[in-house]
């Protein structure tokens, strides 16, 4: 009997690698004996909730003696009545990566299989093989999605395609007229997942599934988070839009409880502070404008960003120059052989970035 796991683990279980979440400020200080680092790793909001959705969460904490609304109804509400939609059209889970792992929950069985472009989000082949089913990779042509590939990978085993736009690592997004003419591609039994995490920092020409897909095609789902752009990454509050028959099978698996009573304060203040808001994700948008120009002053090339990050194709040196960047305080996502991603942060965070990337490597030497 091997003695590396107790009691018979599930081999597909056994087989998974575990999500890697990007590393903390405090484990690169520890690292490397360094102080003052910042994290530009984890694509967070580098800043914190307005007034009025921390006064919410606080308020909330004297109730968490009692369990929350499990199916979170007040909040699928004011997210209907914000979308335009009712709320029999709306999930609700523990961010959009928990609406991930009731989506594979509902429809994989052992065997069948998940298209998706790749690289893509990193949880997709996790939430995948934990249901015993096989992923089907689709290479990206420039650092972007094919879907004429994609949609030739669609076989009569298929039970879930996976886009997501703005594509994470890379930043590149789909229009709806091109994702429009991929579902025409393929069986309507097919679902599609359009997962838009980044969604608040896409290009509005690009078009909403929301209101461009949802209602002409019952197999699509939209997912969502108030993680990024809202600022409640700790809160964990996701939501997906599609068919009410679609959100009534994902709700029989949804965790119980799984969006807590906090996490449920804050979102519905967030919803009701919108205009607070907006201002910090136009301020990001901006910085990532700037942060582009400088990183083409320095001579690098990069995908087209539409998240709030920027992800610099580096190749064989990706590993090198990330640890080099960590020596200077500075934590990006390194995906090794490939390039970096790095979080869009605050004007200083993006500067001191900006000046260790000038410091330890040049697109002449990595190219």
């Amino acid at each position: 009997m091997s003695e590396a796991s107790v009691g018979r683990v599930r081999e597909s279980v056994q087989a998974l690698a575990a999500y890697r979440p990007g590393k903390s400020a405090k484990q690169a200080e520890a690292e490397h004996g360094i102080a003052d680092a910042i994290k530009l790793a984890s694509n967070e909001n580098p800043y914190e909730p307005v007034p009025s959705v921390v006064a919410a969460v606080q308020a909330a904490a004297s109730g968490v003696n009692r369990y929350a609304d499990h199916r979170a109804l007040a909040l699928r509400e004011q997210l209907g009545s914000w979308l335009g939609l009712s709320a029999d059209q709306i999930a609700v889970g523990c961010g959009s990566v928990g609406l991930l792992q009731q989506l594979c929950l509902t429809y994989i069985d052992p065997g069948d299989e998940v298209v998706y472009p790749w690289p893509s989000f990193e949880a997709y082949p996790i939430n995948v093989k934990m249901m015993g089913g096989v992923p089907v990779l689709v290479d990206l042509v420039d650092h972007a999605f094919d879907l004429d590939a994609v949609a030739a990978a669609v076989t009569d085993n298929t039970k879930i395609v996976m886009l997501a736009t703005p594509n994470n690592p890379t930043g590149t997004a789909l229009s709806t007229s091109e994702i429009r003419s991929f579902l025409d591609q393929i069986s309507g039994d097919v679902i599609v997942l359009i997962d838009e995490a980044y969604r608040e920092f896409t290009d509005p020409a690009l078009g909403d599934p929301v209101v461009d897909l949802v209602p002409d095609y019952r197999n699509v789902i939209v997912s969502r988070t108030l993680s990024k752009a809202y600022g409640l990454a700790g809160l964990r509050v996701g939501y997906a839009v599609a068919d009410p028959d679609v959100v009534l099978e994902l709700d029989k698996v949804l965790l119980a409880f799984a969006v807590n009573g906090l996490a449920q304060a804050g979102a519905l203040a967030a919803l009701g502070a919108l205009d607070e808001i907006q201002p910090k994700i136009d301020l990001i948008l901006a910085e990532r404008e700037r942060v582009i120009a400088a990183l083409g002053a320095q001579g690098w090339s990069l995908p087209d960003a539409q998240a709030n990050f920027v992800y610099i194709p580096i190749g064989s040196a990706t590993e090198d120059i990330a640890v080099a960047l960590e020596q200077r305080g500075v934590v990006i996502r390194p995906f090794p052989g490939a390039g970096i991603r790095v979080t869009i942060g605050t004007i200083e965070e993006n500067d001191r970035f900006l000046n260790a990337l000038d410091e330890v490597a040049s697109p002449a030497a990595t190219g």
